[in-house]
């Protein structure tokens, strides 16, 4: 009985044993074959950096107005008696636009000439007195400041008056009534905007920053968003830079604009900077922006295949400079000739492999080609020098322009 016992504990101990190290064999297995299986290659779309000239320039929102524009207001409340303008008509410098009923004023101003008639009268007669000896001295002058009050009576009663006669300060268009005949308004009450549009400007923001790149006189270029054209150049320059925003005010005045224009109107400024040569400018979809800062996708051939080395990414660090349309200035990190991913980084990681779409594998390929034409053909006794490294970076480019050359014929074929 014991030995059965024994027997069938060393019977399950084995069997347990086998199953633990075929478990531990097969997890080892999988393991071993999923280090050895390579990623596949993600097909990607690349440039060849190169150096050349570049245009640069600040591009900025701003918003256009007059040069002189304001919104006319009322001085003094009341019953609107006179309404002399439509809207967008010319109206000329001193023009009457509007009139305030002012019935009380001119009543009270015929009582203040009244006064200041009294006032003259009475002093005519003190002074004449006081030159036969009859008046005192201080009747005379009692009688002259009289006199004085009721005239500065008349003025103020007068000025009131003025207050209810809205003329037009400069020449301009003026916009779309804003009071009707008859209607009670109060003061301060806005009547219309007029507007002198024979000249334009334009004030815009730009990044503290790129203060020491702007100076007075500079031409700018705007654009709206219908398609209207202007040209002008710079003619104030905030000296006080937002503590809030971090953004400096710049003023610019348009030379040449089209009749598309008008005050309030949103567009984009671009100042045009000197040309600079030997830069390497990227599309904008080339750099990716992290936490770790901005860096690109470089295409190297692998080096731990050897002879048959396929491609692989390098991620590269770089700094950019000022953007123009599509393109990005790139003033360190990558070098003329590097071939940078400019389409499919979402599925890229550092040392990833990628292969070429057709148009940059037949690109490659054309190179190459052209290299070899160029290349002296040795002599059938002479032995040919190959560098090895020349050779390992080759490998990788021809068979991709021979995929290339093949999904272009079975296209054509198709």
């Amino acid at each position: 009985m014991i030995k059965r016992l024994i027997l069938a504990v060393i019977v399950l101990g084995l069997i347990g044993v086998g199953v633990v190290g075929f478990n531990m064999f097969r997890d080892n297995m999988i393991a071993d074959i999923f280090a050895k299986r390579s990623a596949p290659a993600v097909p990607v779309s690349t440039v060849i950096a190169d150096t050349g000239k570049w245009a640069p320039g600040l591009e900025a929102i701003g918003t256009v107005y007059a040069a002189q524009g304001i919104e006319l207001s009322i001085e003094a409340g009341g019953i609107v008696r006179e309404v002399n303008f439509r809207a967008n008509e010319r109206v000329e410098k001193g023009q009457v636009l509007l009139r305030i009923s002012d019935s009380i004023e001119l009543a009270q101003k015929a009582a203040a000439l009244a006064a200041q008639q009294l006032a003259q009268q009475s002093l005519d007669r003190v002074t004449s007195l006081g030159e036969r000896g009859v008046a005192a001295s201080s009747a005379v002058q009692e009688a002259q400041a009289n006199l004085t009050s009721s005239k500065a009576q008349v003025q103020q009663i007068q000025a009131q008056i003025d207050q209810k006669v809205i003329k037009a300060p400069f020449g301009g268009e003026i916009g779309i009534p804003q009071v009707e005949l008859g209607e009670f308004v109060s003061t301060g009450a806005q009547i219309a905007t007029l507007q002198d549009t024979s000249t334009l400007r334009v004030d815009f923001s730009l990044p503290e920053q790129q203060r020491p790149r702007i100076e007075a006189g500079q031409q700018v270029e705007v654009t709206s968003e219908a398609g209207a054209l202007a040209s002008g150049h710079i003619t104030a320059i905030e000296p006080r830079i937002d503590p809030v925003t971090r953004l400096v005010s710049i003023r610019a005045e348009l030379d040449d604009f089209d009749s598309g224009l008008n005050p309030g109107q949103f567009v984009r400024v671009r100042i045009s900077l000197p040309v600079e040569d030997g830069v390497i400018a990227l599309p904008q979809t080339a750099v990716i922006a992290s936490l770790y800062g901005d860096h690109v996708y470089k295409v190297v051939p692998d080096d731990t295949q050897g002879d048959d080395a396929g491609l692989v990414t390098r991620q590269v660090f770089v700094e950019t400079g000022l953007r123009q349309d599509d393109q990005v200035e790139v003033t360190q990190g990558v070098a003329p000739g590097d071939r940078i991913i400019i389409a499919g980084q979402n599925r890229l990681s550092n040392g990833g492999p990628v292969t070429l779409t057709v148009a940059a594998g037949a690109e490659m390929g054309d190179t190459l080609q052209t290299k070899e034409d160029e290349t002296p053909q040795a002599d059938a006794n002479d032995t040919p020098k190959v560098n090895s490294a020349d050779t390992d970076n080759a490998v990788a480019p021809d068979t991709n322009a021979n995929a290339a050359s093949k999904a272009t014929k079975a296209q054509a074929t198709k």
